[in-house]
């Protein structure tokens, strides 16, 4: 018998509602000046949903000591929530906060844990808002109702089994972010060359490369098969620094009836136009044999250099502080050929750009890859997770007690 088997062998279980363990709050105490975020700062600004901290400020009124007594914190919207140990403030009241009533009969973190195994439930087609009426009537599997002492023991058991996970997953994620720093720093220090001693030109130099920028097709005119097509919106969700295949597709005959542009293998596709200032810029090297079509939000850059060297170069720091004034402003923000072609690179002999390339393929792989290296591995330890935390929190409806 396993361990998982002989913690709940024998083991009651009665739904009890919410309420009888948990209390509800909405936050009152909100920071006083949201532009006072710095980062050297000690306390944290939280906020429901996926950006969680705003930033980091230095007012000391009004601070949630969840260190002494922790609380999860979740947006009534969307119910998605996170478990907080440490002290924060509060952005503002869309933020809610689920906390202990009584600890002798139920743990915060195990009723943490159930939550996150209920998100469908909790959420309806026409996103109901989630009063604490809705989460008061949820109904939570109680171990030995009849027992507080041994429930306890047991809730904790199953919260140190999942926290066990959590760990090793947080400390995968740690590990991937150092990666990326250390990444991000190497990249910036590799395209570092003294311009008295490397050649530096702008993109838009002739002699190195000239742009195209694409034409107009819709989302609507995607396929699943055809004529490989990269839409602008893929190049901030799918594509990485290159490709020789693509998500989407179009029609031979759109092709021909719009007279659509196409990259070709070696080229550079850059997005030129998105919703963030900080997207715009960043490069794909075509690698694929077929030519690919092209949006009109961005340019194909054919070019004498390495694609993969320009590509890497596109997402420097170096690169973005150039071509930051040149970019137009509004509700979306967008740069033109000219603005591009002024960007000035670093020229490096044919057999530097393809080390430099080599070096930045390692880091690559390791921190972006979704079948190699640490994501990969966070992926699986999450699943592994979910599946534990499932397997202990989902109890058969035969062990109900009315």
């Amino acid at each position: 018998m396993s361990y998982l088997e002989k913690l709940l062998e024998g083991v009651t279980v009665e739904w009890k509602p919410l309420g009888e363990f948990a209390d509800y709050e909405q936050p009152t105490k909100y920071l006083v000046d949201s532009s006072n975020y710095n980062d050297n700062f000690q306390i944290p600004v939280l906020t429901a949903g996926k950006t969680f901290i705003l930033g980091y400020t230095d007012e000391t009124g009004g601070i949630y000591k969840a260190s002494e007594m922790p609380v999860i914190i979740f947006d009534d919207f969307t119910a998605a929530n996170k478990w907080v140990d440490f002290d924060f403030k509060a952005k503002s009241s869309a933020m809610k906060m689920i906390t202990s009533k009584d600890k002798s009969k139920a743990s915060l973190k195990y009723i943490y844990y159930w939550l996150n195994t209920l998100h469908s439930e909790l959420i309806d087609g026409d996103h109901k808002r989630q009063w604490i009426s809705n989460y008061s009537k949820k109904l939570i599997p109680i171990p030995c109702p009849e027992d507080s002492k041994k429930s306890i023991e047991i809730q904790q058991k199953i919260v140190d089994i999942l926290d066990k996970f959590t760990e090793l997953t947080t400390e995968l994620t740690t590990e991937l972010t150092a990666r990326k720093q250390q990444y991000n720093y190497y990249r910036e220090q590799l395209f570092a060359f003294d311009e008295n001693e490397i050649q530096h030109l702008p993109l838009g130099d002739e002699s190195i490369g000239e742009f195209q920028r694409g034409k107009r097709f819709v989302k609507t005119d995607l396929l699943t098969e055809g004529v490989p097509t990269i839409h602008y919106g893929e190049m901030y969700t799918h594509y990485g620094t290159w490709a020789d295949t693509t998500k989407s597709f179009v029609s031979e005959e759109l092709v021909k009836n719009k007279n659509l542009r196409l990259a070709q293998k070696g080229n550079v596709v850059i997005v030129a136009a998105g919703e963030t200032i900080e997207d715009i810029g960043k490069g794909t090297a075509w690698l694929g044999d077929e030519d690919v079509v092209i949006h009109d939000a961005c340019f194909s850059y054919k070019t004498v250099l390495n694609p993969k060297f320009v590509a890497y170069f596109t997402r420097t720091k170096q690169f973005h502080d150039q071509i930051k004034k040149h970019i137009s402003s509004g509700k979306i923000s967008a740069i033109n050929a000219k603005g591009l072609g002024k960007t000035i690179i670093p020229i490096p002999s044919p057999e530097e750009q393809e080390r430099i390339v080599s070096i930045l393929d390692k880091f690559d792989i390791l921190t972006n890859s979704i079948s190699e290296g640490l994501p990969k591995e966070i992926e699986l330890r999450q699943k592994q997770f979910e599946y534990y935390r499932d397997l202990l929190l989902t109890f058969p409806k035969d062990e109900i007690i009315a």
